[in-house]
């Protein structure tokens, strides 16, 4: 049939208007991208006069390689709706004829269910034996609609945790948070085909591309892939991680300061990973991702997270004796983790919506999950009360906002000493940006109870329960799988494969060695299996302290003061061993910078001072690409050596200031000037490799590197540069400063782009 024969004149799917009122015209006006449970217009001209009495318009809509009515990738409707459908159709769209249609122009609304499977779709109509493609559209979540499980009330909320492109990410210590601007861009060009391809390029995919494609439906199984796409561990995923401190082939994680360029590299270069990433990063390209999809989400910072190897709710740290080498342990304690998490609803656990609502999901890739590296969704209301036998991963989440600590001291006949057991170390100020403003919002009582009251201590005792029955009922498992394979041996009975795997030798000494550990005020020794029990200290008669004497600036002398007081009435002979080492945000000593010992008398109802000096000189090379400073005072009772006190603080570098501002106002597609002004704050060294990187959504369309010459010290630098924004309204823009001497030194601000007819 030709053209001039065809029953259908033409098809309109109104992206612009439709976009708009799917709140999706951020992201396009020429590309139909809707959400959800709402009904989107589409205008079909036809060449005869259409009657609903007298015709049916048969429409088609399907996703995927392989779509099936059953699995809700296929749907088959019409107006009026007398399609055939089968009876384990499920999803099934639905068509409106609108008041405004006349009888040669049909004024379609079209309705995806809320549970359509989200990603793209096509769209094909038949009238009369007549078929054709109506055209290609995206469909999203949609956080505005009551019956998606993505809803959310609160329409500020949605504009935060959906809408908004700009954020803030923590990180630092607990004593010394630090906040940094992170353009998220969910917006930009193709992130809609990125996204897509994120989720198209998981593992659950390439083994079932149907049952893939079908689960989207679920924002549950989505976070998870995206959770795993995110890193690089087991697929084509979008970061490579590295807390090394060298970056060879790629950034340092501290050069990122949003993640669509991150994204948009992964894109450009086949879907091979971005090279590096560390928690923040993860976490803000995951933001992104989810944001873009429609599900609510939002970055958090957890200070002083533990990462519990052994899943025992216990983290131990080991502290070497002056001239004994420190031993490794597999548990750490971070100055701060940061993940992510996404709004939904949990039917898969509860009816009545116990667990609805905040999830944790994290993308960094520490502990796997079902054989691969993901994390969550863990509800954050089953972390406050502890139920850790719940999915997705609440144990080990539980574990970094809640674990106890144990201090080891190791001797130099191998020997370890319990010096200090803590409750209350772990899982600080859980940080957050505020809905509307740039203030931390502190979110901490939404995970735990307070530390020290009697329900904290009852939670973590439910919880640490709820472990030991699920690892006695795995242990009881794999007794029955042992049994079951010996039949399997003598009378060739076939046994159901299972991914529990039964610990091999190695395990279950590493296992007996850290129950031994674990045991409060024994002393054990490398290389043997006897325990040596011996008497706990009493309550420590010296109490300690660190005191800074001059904030901590990268580029001067760090100066702090250890403060001592005697608790006893007699006079104490003291040896005190202070170490510096320069350490990565995770936990784990890069170098060490000094040590010294001093004896002291510290004298009843006399505090002791004890200055402490690192000098420039000594910390800034090994400081370049560490984020603390760990000064660990171990003192020891020179006439009672079994009586061993500890005192630690975390040092965080404040940075060099950096100025950052516009010059002139911005205007949609008009040039706008800017200037950044830094000074080399030391006074011997000439900073070399100086480098200025400029970004934002909206304004840059891709990062803006600038080399500059070196800085001589003392000396001041002022760089004047000017960009074209593409995008109106407020946007951040990000200027990054790098040099030999200092790493990723960044300043923002808040540029308010207007209509260039203003």
């Amino acid at each position: 049939m030709t053209d001039s024969e065809s029953v259908f004149k033409g098809v309109d799917l109104h992206p612009k208007n439709n976009n708009f009122l799917h709140h999706t015209s951020e992201i396009s006006v020429d590309q139909l991208i809707v959400r959800r449970g709402q009904p989107f217009k589409l205008t079909l001209n036809v060449a005869q006069p259409f009657g609903p009495k007298l015709h049916q318009l048969h429409i088609t809509a399907k996703t995927g390689e392989i779509p099936t009515e059953k699995q809700g990738t296929l749907s088959l409707f019409g107006v009026p709706d007398v399609v055939t459908r089968s009876r384990s159709a499920i999803a099934v769209w639905k068509a409106d004829l609108h008041k405004d249609s006349s009888l040669q122009t049909l004024v379609l609304n079209l309705t995806p269910p809320a549970v359509t499977p989200v990603g793209e779709w096509i769209l094909t109509v038949k009238l009369g034996g007549e078929e054709m493609l109506l055209g290609k559209l995206v469909v999203l979540y949609n956080p505005w609609c009551p019956d998606d499980w993505v809803y959310l009330k609160d329409e500020n909320e949605i504009k935060e945790y959906v809408m908004n492109e700009q954020g803030v990410i923590y990180r630092g210590s607990q004593r010394h948070i630090s906040h940094g601007a992170w353009d998220f861009g969910q917006f930009e060009d193709n992130m809609v085909a990125i996204s897509l391809l994120i989720l198209d390029l998981n593992l659950k995919h390439e083994k079932d591309p149907a049952d893939d494609v079908s689960a989207r439906c679920n924002p549950i199984y989505v976070s998870r892939v995206v959770s795993a796409m995110i890193n690089s561990q087991d697929d084509r995923g979008v970061l490579q991680g590295n807390w090394g401190t060298s970056y060879i082939g790629g950034y340092s994680p501290s050069h990122w300061s949003g993640s669509y360029p991150i994204l948009r590299r992964w894109y450009n270069i086949g879907a091979h990973p971005v090279k590096y990433g560390q928690c923040w990063v993860f976490a803000g390209v995951m933001c992104s991702v989810m944001r873009l999809l429609g599900i609510p989400c939002r970055v958090v910072t957890n200070f002083s997270s533990a990462h519990d190897n052994n899943a025992n709710l216990i983290i131990d740290e080991y502290h070497a004796d002056y001239g004994v080498a420190p031993k490794a342990s597999h548990d750490s304690i971070w100055n701060y983790h940061v993940w992510v998490e996404a709004w939904m609803r949990r039917p898969d656990l509860s009816e009545d919506g116990a667990f609805d609502g905040w999830q944790v999901v994290d993308p960094t890739p520490q502990e796997k999950s079902d054989g691969i590296f993901c994390c969550g969704p863990a509800p954050v209301k089953a972390i406050l009360k502890g139920e850790t036998d719940l999915k997705y991963d609440i144990p080990f989440v539980f574990a970094e906002v809640n674990a106890d600590c144990i201090d080891w001291l190791v001797k130099a006949d191998g020997s370890k000493l319990n010096i200090y057991s803590e409750t209350a170390r772990v899982g600080h100020n859980i940080s957050t940006k505020s809905v509307g403003s740039k203030k931390r919002l502190n979110i901490t009582d939404s995970y735990k109870y307070r530390e020290g009251t009697e329900k904290e201590r009852k939670v973590f005792d439910y919880a640490q329960s709820k472990m030991d029955d699920d690892e006695e009922k795995n242990e009881d498992e794999d007794e029955i799988e042992e049994g079951e394979d010996d039949d399997e041996t003598e009378d060739n009975v076939a046994v159901e494969e299972t991914d529990d795997a039964i610990p091999s030798d190695e395990e279950e000494d590493d296992e007996s060695e850290e129950e031994e550990e674990n045991e409060a005020g024994n002393e054990t020794s490398d290389g043997t299996d006897a325990e040596t029990p011996i008497c706990i200290p009493p309550p420590p008669p010296v109490t300690m302290q660190f005191e800074e004497v001059s904030p901590p600036r990268n580029g001067k002398d760090v100066r702090l003061k250890l403060l001592l007081r005697s608790e006893s009435s007699s006079v104490r002979s003291l040896s005190v061993n202070i170490s510096v080492q320069a350490m990565t945000y995770n936990g784990f000593p890069a170098a060490s910078i000094q040590t010294e010992v001093k004896d002291k008398i510290l004298r009843p109802g006399k505090d002791l001072s004890i200055r402490i000096r690192v000098p420039f000189s000594a910390y800034h090379k090994p400081m370049l690409d560490c984020d603390s400073l760990k000064v660990s005072a171990l003192v020891t009772d020179k006439e009672r050596p079994d009586n061993t006190y500890l005192a630690v603080d975390d040092v965080v570098l404040i940075d060099p200031p950096i100025s950052l501002k516009m010059t002139s106002s911005a205007k949609v597609n008009r040039a706008t000037r800017g200037e950044v002004i830094f000074m080399n704050p030391v006074v011997t060294e000439t900073l070399t490799n100086c480098t200025l990187t400029l970004s934002g959504s909206g304004l840059v369309k891709e990062e803006v590197e600038v080399k500059l010459p070196d800085i001589k010290p003392n000396n001041r630098l002022r760089v004047n540069f000017s960009f074209v924004p593409y995008k109106r309204g407020k946007r951040t823009l990000v200027a990054d400063f790098d040099c030999s001497t200092f790493r990723n030194i960044k300043a923002s601000c808040t540029v308010n782009v207007r209509p260039s007819r203003f």
